[in-house]
């Protein structure tokens, strides 16, 4: 995961695909689809116009940027990208406002084509980073449709890919099995064989049913009773990352920073896997050593912080493109922690209990809690995510092809770290708020999770050994 910044971009001549026209006019006059938006994806389109109404564009697209190897056979490249839209129903529905309910349309496959544009050629990669990070703020928007954008920058060595998407068609897991999915595409239009490019389960019967299931539950609910003990425990708010973060209650939004590193490499990663796995995994080692380095850094005795877990837990949602990630609230009494074992304890403890919780959408939650929660930052709340990436097709060749997850880096008072095992180690990122204590708190933060994950890798290994 990273910036667009930091994924290598280099001179070229750039292509770009977008909706075609004929596809937008279409999508005009279609009447609506009974199928609602997931309950993440109104929080997401509604808290973007929230924010755009108190005077501010905060850009919030994922994508993914890969290369792909020696000449590139561009109306090739297009018909994997197409046959790739089709298989992903979410890519082809939108929303539209009627009065303040968000209503979905979606297009029948058969009327969807995409449209080539040759934008030019840019010698210089500063210059092209900087265009690809404006165009896509403006194709990749949540307040319109079409909402994603793929380009190209061919040379004739190799040609590097780079695709945006609104948040509300995709998360981490999403973008990542992306670059194998294209290229099993374009080499099969190469060789002229065909693939399987049947439609795959649709995010937008997920979301229907998703939100079915929400809706039958009510403010007596054990769910939102123990949602609404956590807030209360967080002065009435979604939890921050326990940190000083230099934050000015009565300022405007901060605008943030990003940083990325190895944290460490395959053997201290595996290493620290196998001591944490009595206890549930590397996860759990993630939240345990964070819990213990929050409390020195800000003498935090009780850690609290929402869990992001993905909500496919049907198969038939694994090959889905769209937003399958639910919240589980916990909280972990690291005061009472002697050391990283009993810490590992507590996390797991925590996690047995509530990890059900994150089947349940947190903005259904909170509209039966009944507060203002009306947003006014991106991030409802702070995370620290883990995913073994190493599982996903093509994982081993991401380092070749320079393939990367992107994130849009803008604003935002919330810290937001995405921690991934790939084949080579622990891989770190973060956006976090662009101010001095934030900078140097999340600097100490990743200096000691990289310690505390050697200490531990190393003392698993020595007595393994």
């Amino acid at each position: 995961m990273t910036d667009i910044q930091r994924c290598e971009i280099r001179a070229g001549r750039l292509v770009e695909w977008t909706l075609h026209p004929a596809t937008v006019e279409a999508a005009t006059g279609l009447s609506e689809d009974s199928r609602p938006p997931a309950y993440v994806q109104e929080s997401h389109v509604r808290t973007a116009r929230s924010v755009q109404e108190d005077g501010l564009v905060v850009p919030t697209w994922l994508g993914a940027a890969f290369d792909v190897p020696g000449q590139v056979d561009l109306e090739v490249l297009q018909g994997a990208l197409q046959a790739w839209t089709l298989r992903h129903e979410t890519l082809r529905s939108g929303f539209r406002w009627v009065g303040d309910d968000m209503r979905r349309y979606t297009l029948e496959a058969d009327a969807v084509e995409l449209h080539r544009e040759d934008v030019g050629h840019f010698a210089d990669p500063v210059t092209l980073t900087r265009y690809l990070q404006d165009r896509f703020d403006v194709a990749a928007n949540a307040l319109t449709w079409p909402n994603f954008i793929y380009t190209a920058v061919v040379r004739d060595a190799g040609t590097s890919v780079y695709m945006a998407f609104d948040h509300s068609n995709v998360d981490a897991y999403s973008i990542q099995r992306i670059p194998a999915e294209i290229h099993a595409l374009y080499e099969a239009g190469l060789e002229g064989r065909s693939v399987d490019t049947a439609p795959v389960a649709s995010y937008v019967d997920f979301c229907a049913t998703e939100r079915t299931h929400a809706d039958l539950i009510d403010d007596t609910h054990a769910i939102v009773a123990r949602w609404r003990e956590f807030i209360a425990r967080c002065d009435g708010k979604l939890p921050n990352f326990p940190v000083d973060l230099g934050l000015d209650p009565q300022g405007p939004l901060p605008t943030q920073k990003f940083t990325h590193d190895m944290l460490v490499d395959e053997a201290d990663a595996a290493a620290f896997e196998a001591y944490c796995r009595p206890y549930g995994g590397s996860l759990i080692g993630i939240l345990a050593a964070t819990g213990l380095i929050v409390r020195e850094l800000a003498g935090q005795q009780v850690y609290r912080t929402v869990v992001p877990f993905h909500t496919r837990a049907n198969s038939q949602w694994s090959e889905s493109v769209g937003w399958y990630v639910g919240g589980a609230p916990i909280e972990v009494p690291v005061g009472r922690a002697a050391d990283f074992d009993d810490a590992l304890a507590m996390v797991r403890s925590a996690l047995r209990e509530n990890r059900a919780l994150s089947r349940m959408p947190i903005a259904r939650v909170l509209r039966l809690l009944g507060s203002d929660f009306r947003p006014t930052s991106p991030d409802l709340y702070s995370i620290v995510s883990f995913v073994d990436a190493r599982g996903i097709a093509g994982s081993e060749r991401w380092q070749d092809l320079k393939a990367y997850g992107l994130i849009r880096v803008s604003y935002g008072d919330q810290v937001c770290a995405w921690i991934t095992r790939i084949h080579e180690g622990l891989q770190f990122a973060a956006r976090y708020p662009d101010t001095a204590a934030a900078h140097e708190n999340m600097r100490l933060y990743v200096e000691r999770l990289r310690s505390l994950i050697v200490s531990v890798a190393r003392k698993h290994a020595a007595v393994g050994a």
